[in-house]
This record gives structure tokens, sequence and C-alpha cells, in this order.
């Protein structure tokens, strides 16, 4: 079996805006699945979502990021003129600080080659060579990824507090994004556990598959 890909992230200042929420400014506590997913595409200067499904996921939280309040100004769009200014409104919006997590990445179930894994490694090993577009980021695309690196496996700072597929769990997060609409977006449920393990339980384990 291969040894899955470690990563550690550490992000300032992230939001990850609830699907469902009606309240526009509301984050889920946790990056979801499919957030990261998308991250590791731009990483990797991927533009086709669907070239690495089956890929496999695992997150691990190190740090409880703490939740705050801003007032910004956000888009809602009740006139087709994009700068009207009835589509702007000041509204508030949930932010998370001081997010550190590590992504397990395992790729024995894709079948395109090379595998997201090993994409990741060469973009690590040979940066100049990866053609990428834009900045790096988490969430929102003005939340910009302070560090981001490979890790071993048994890297020891934090406390891990794994993302723990349940059904009976209270976190519905997305796993796989529509972006073409929402009707083929896909979900789970999980739980949030402190685990003292350095490797992902068999339920940590997320696979990233497409709706059609």
């Amino acid at each position: 079996m291969n040894t899955p890909l470690v990563i550690y992230l550490d992000v300032p200042f992230v939001t990850f805006r609830e699907f469902h929420a009606r309240e526009m400014g509301r984050t889920y506590p946790v990056p979801p699945p499919a957030t990261v997913y998308g991250m590791l595409l731009s990483l990797v200067g991927e533009t086709d979502v669907y070239r690495h499904c089956g890929v496999e996921l695992a997150i691990a939280m190190l740090s409880e990021a703490k939740k705050s309040r801003i007032l910004r100004q956000m888009r809602r769009f009740k006139q087709k003129d994009f700068s009207h200014a009835e589509n702007v409104n000041p509204s508030y919006q949930e932010i998370l600080s001081n997010l550190k997590c590590l992504i397990w990445v395992r790729s024995e179930a894709e079948m395109m080659q090379p595998s997201l894994k090993e994409r990741i490694e060469f973009t690590f090993e040979r940066p100049e060579l990866v053609r990428r577009f834009g900045c790096l980021f988490l969430g929102e695309s003005d939340q910009l990824i302070k560090t981001i690196r490979l890790v071993s496996e048994d890297y020891r700072e934090g406390v891990r507090r794994w993302l723990i597929r349940d059904n009976g769990g209270r976190l519905t997060l997305p796993y796989w994004v529509d972006h073409l609409g929402s009707r083929n977006t896909r979900f789970l449920r999980y739980r949030v556990e402190e685990m003292n393990q350095l490797s992902p339980p068999d339920f940590a384990w997320t696979s990233i598959q497409s709706s059609v």
C-alpha cells in the first residue's frame, strides 16, 4: 500500500460559507472536503475538476479556530447591472482565525495518471515547472494560505481533532460542488472527534466523487 501524503496548512483568516445558510455570511467551523479538493487542484494548476475523482482526503484540525463577525459589503443581485448600487449591501460575515490543519491525500483509487498525490509531490519538488493561476487560498479568494508544506505522518504539533464521517453527525459538509448550479452538489455528515492517533481512522477518509 502506498503511503499517503501529509500536508500542513496554516491560514490566518478564512471563511467556509455554509451552502444552505439563510444568512449569507455564516461559516462552517472546519474546511469541507470539497473546498480542500479545490485548493489542491489549484496548487497543482489543474482546471478540470473531474480529473482526480477517486482521490481520498482526510482532515485533522490542529487548532480550534476562533470565530468572529465582521461587517463587509456583500453582493446580492437584484438588478441585472453588476455595478448597480442595490446589488451591494453591508452584511455581517463570520470568519475563522488561526486555522491550522493536516490534510492526508491517498490516490490508490484514482484512474488518471499521474495521480493527484504524485502531482502534489512534484509541485513541491519542482515548483518552477508547475503552471498555476493566481494566489493559493482556502475558502474565499481574498483569504490566502500563510504556510503550506509537506510533513511526515508522525508530525506532532497540536492535538488532532479528526473530521469523521458519521450519519448521525451534526456537520453536513459538501464533498463535491456543482459549480453550474446546486442540484448536483453532494454532502456527507460528519462529527469532529479528538483522537490521540497519528494516522487517519478509517472513517476519516472521504472519497471525492462527482455526482454524474
